[in-house]
């Protein structure tokens, strides 16, 4: 079987898998699987509204599993979308509210979108730098970077920016919002596009440029990319930073296109759902963009489903397609460990460390 179609048979099993132990909890709750199911596709892909809110919960997502999905591809585990996807909203919001307002609109959009971006990236490569310099793992750094950062952004809130209970900046300049998509009521933006263009951009970069194939290179083998002549610590610190822009970026879905302010909590697990996301995209942009699509449909569909079953069960959907997703890959990990673990005839033997035990 192609990689493809095993990709593919996962998915669909993990599906199936969710909506049968769905309908068994529906049937339990004393309610008909069949209207809950369709009453939850109606309610999203079936009007302009719900089609619309799917469209704005996936816009985030696309962005954060990319941030993930690129540092996986690196071989590094980036959880700091959190923290760099709220200081480049943050930013954003404040590059917005500064921007005159005849600055014209498209360039207004840029300079804040590139505020948030490079705000991301410089603590993503923070985070980088901690690991190469000191050889703190990033998992750690990252979830160290989350906390901070949002006290950072507490305490400049209440010093500056605390009305009406939360910390909340001025709203942004009207020359730099982004236009809705014109589904009925909805927030649905104009960032669409530029998710999926990051989306387009991390496919070219991985797969059809030298740079992405060192970035590559390193996730593959680190030491096998190293004696290949490809400076590890460079793509390390770059990776981490591009991974944080691109969580950085969504800032212009919440911010530049929806709320037009920053506040406190804005996107909030926005960031660790990335994580969700490039598991079931497989690290593949174009996988990243489906299972954003899927998870915006569950998140839109459980609100109005909510009447009927609990909104728990929504959760716990998506929670059995991720781990049917997890245990497929672990197992298929499982399996290629023992034949990447031999060493190659002829290959030099790790060197034994002297014992220091004896005088």
């Amino acid at each position: 079987m192609s990689a493809l179609r095993r990709e593919a048979a996962t998915i669909g099993v993990a599906l199936l898998a969710a909506a049968v132990a769905g309908a068994v909890l529906i049937w339990f709750i004393g309610e008909s699987p069949l209207e809950v199911y369709g009453l939850l596709l109606q309610s999203t892909w079936g009007t302009s509204y719900g089609l619309g809110q799917v469209l704005f919960k996936a816009t985030p997502l696309v962005m954060t599993g990319l941030a993930v999905a690129l540092a996986f591809k690196v071989g590094l585990f980036n959880i700091g979308g959190e923290g760099q996807l709220a200081v480049g909203s943050f930013v954003t919001a404040l590059c917005g509210a500064a921007v005159p307002d005849w600055v014209p609109g498209p360039v207004a959009v840029a300079l804040c979108l590139a505020a948030g971006m490079a705000a991301g990236a410089g603590l993503g490569a923070f985070a980088g730098a901690l690991k190469v310099r000191y050889g703190a793992h990033e998992v750690i750094n990252t979830i160290m970077l989350n906390f901070i950062v949002a006290a950072l952004i507490l305490w400049v809130g209440n010093e500056h920016f605390f009305v009406r209970y939360t910390t909340h900046t001025a709203t942004i300049s009207e020359n730099a919002q982004l236009r809705h998509l014109g589904f009925t009521g909805s927030a649905a933006n104009t960032s669409l596009f530029l998710a999926l263009a990051l989306a387009a951009a991390v496919a070219f970069f991985l797969g059809r440029t030298r740079r992405g194939y060192e970035w590559r290179a390193v996730g593959l083998s680190l030491r096998a990319a190293q004696n290949g002549g490809v400076h590890v610590g460079g793509v390390i610190i770059g990776a981490m930073a591009v991974s944080g822009a691109l969580a950085g970026a969504v800032g212009a879905n919440y911010v530049l296109g929806y709320k037009h302010y920053f506040e406190r909590d804005i996107g909030a697990g926005v960031g660790f759902m990335g994580i969700a996301v490039a598991l079931l995209g497989r690290n593949h942009p174009a996988g990243i963009v489906a299972a954003s699509l899927l998870l915006g449909t569950l998140s839109h569909g459980g609100l109005a489903v909510s009447e009927l079953v609990p909104k728990e069960l929504v959760e716990i959907l998506q929670a059995i397609i991720i781990l049917t997703v997890a245990i497929a890959a672990a197992g298929r990990w499982r399996r290629r460990k023992p034949a990447s673990a031999v060493e190659p005839r002829g290959g030099a033997a790790e060197p034994t460390p002297p014992d220091r035990s004896q005088p």
